[in-house]
């Protein structure tokens, strides 16, 4: 499904990425939830350095010089916690006749901010031993001077990080989300091999990878220009919809036109079986199923007919499944190709042609009942009779 919407050589780098991501979250027996995989986009170098990081790549970075910009062996806390000065929620006044009085309520004020950030600092410094370091990510704000703090200690403090990046924090790093500085305990750390940040312009790039769970993770598309992002954004989320389909339904169906060959093949034999009318509703269902080798041959360039009949003897001959080379025009094993299509792609239009058929079918009765009505409306003499 790629290889139709971009080049070789990307579309070869972008299957990986998107199967190695979907099976990073996939869990036995639960549906794969494919917003768990972030699509993180970089107007940066060229397509082909797209790639897929076990872990994310959050669209914003520190907001201190001296904070360090690549740390290895990290301990990651994610938190909801607000380290700057927040006004009162109620009304209030506060009296001072000397400037003494005032520095004393300032400082007050601020002990209170800086006993939370010294809360943080102080897990930091049990935890962290020789060649580890600590990173916290949190959703609220962190004003200078706690971030001077941060910084001072060799913390990477990222401020303001979106909701759902810090569900999938917790869920790539482990650790549990901490909403107050009570909740603290080396319990609710997560862990990544390594932070990193890039800047790129005026916007900053946090990356945590080498995570412990990766139950979430990131795909990094990269390219010169927009058309070129989106381009391979489109192809991405195709993928990553074939891949869950492959692995949902434990099962594939052999592509390039094998199917429905075969499948035109097995009604024409079942038309022997049936009677009456039914005969050309078997024909016509059948004739339909050729569509798809049909328009794959001409949009190929080859000729249909000489296509689809070489398609019909070599599967009579065969009696496996064979579909159609666009490149040559000759026939091929697709299994052998490693050409495969969704099995509910196939189960779902065949389910649907029924079904949008039946309706516009029903469609025609409900207009003709219409028109007799009307004439038996202005044919009063009719009602009567």
């Amino acid at each position: 499904s790629l290889r139709t919407k971009l080049q070789a050589e990307v579309a070869d780098l972008m299957v990986d990425a998107c199967v190695d991501a979907v099976q990073a979250v996939a869990e036995p027996d639960m549906p794969i939830d494919l917003h768990m995989v972030e699509i993180m986009t970089m107007k940066h170098k060229l397509g082909g350095d797209s790639r897929f990081v076990r872990g994310l790549v959050l669209d914003h970075g520190t907001r201190h010089p001296d904070m360090p910009t690549y740390l290895e062996n990290c301990f990651v806390c994610t938190c909801n916690v607000s380290f700057e000065y927040e006004k009162s929620e109620v009304a209030t006044g506060f009296l001072y006749s000397n400037a003494e009085e005032r520095q004393k309520l300032v400082e007050s004020e601020r002990k209170f901010t800086d006993e939370k950030v010294g809360a943080f600092i102080e897990l930091k410094r049990q935890v962290c031993t020789e060649g580890q370091s600590f990173v916290i990510i949190n959703q609220k704000g962190i004003d200078p001077m706690s971030l001077d703090m941060l910084a001072k200690e060799g913390i990477f403090a990222v401020r303001r990080a979106k909701r759902r990046n810090m569900e999938r924090v917790t869920l790539a790093c482990g650790g549990t989300p901490v909403n107050s500085e009570i909740d603290l305990d080396p319990s609710v750390l997560g862990w990544a091999g390594k932070v990193y940040e890039e800047q790129l312009g005026d916007d900053k790039f946090t990356f945590i990878e080498d995570v412990k769970a990766a139950k979430s993770c990131t795909i990094l598309i990269k390219g010169p220009n927009t058309h070129t992002i989106d381009q391979i954004k489109d192809a991405v989320r195709d993928g990553l919809r074939a891949a869950k389909n492959a692995i949902e339904d434990k099962a594939v169906v052999a592509g390039a036109g094998a199917f429905e060959t075969a499948a035109y093949t097995s009604l024409m034999g079942f038309k022997g079986t049936v009677t009456g009318k039914a005969k050309l509703g078997v024909q016509a269902y059948a004739d339909a199923m050729l569509i798809i080798p049909k328009v794959l041959a001409e949009n190929s360039g080859f000729d249909v007919q000489d296509s689809i009949i070489s398609l019909q003897e070599e599967h009579e001959k065969e009696g496996a499944a064979i579909g159609l080379d666009l490149v040559t025009g000759e026939c091929i094993l697709p299994a052998a190709e490693g050409i495969w299509d969704n099995y509910r792609v196939k189960r779902q239009y065949i389910h649907l042609s029924t079904a949008l058929a039946t309706q516009l079918l029903l469609v025609d009765e409900v207009m003709r009942a219409g028109k007799k009505m009307g004439k038996e409306v202005a044919d009063p003499m009719t009602m009567d009779h």
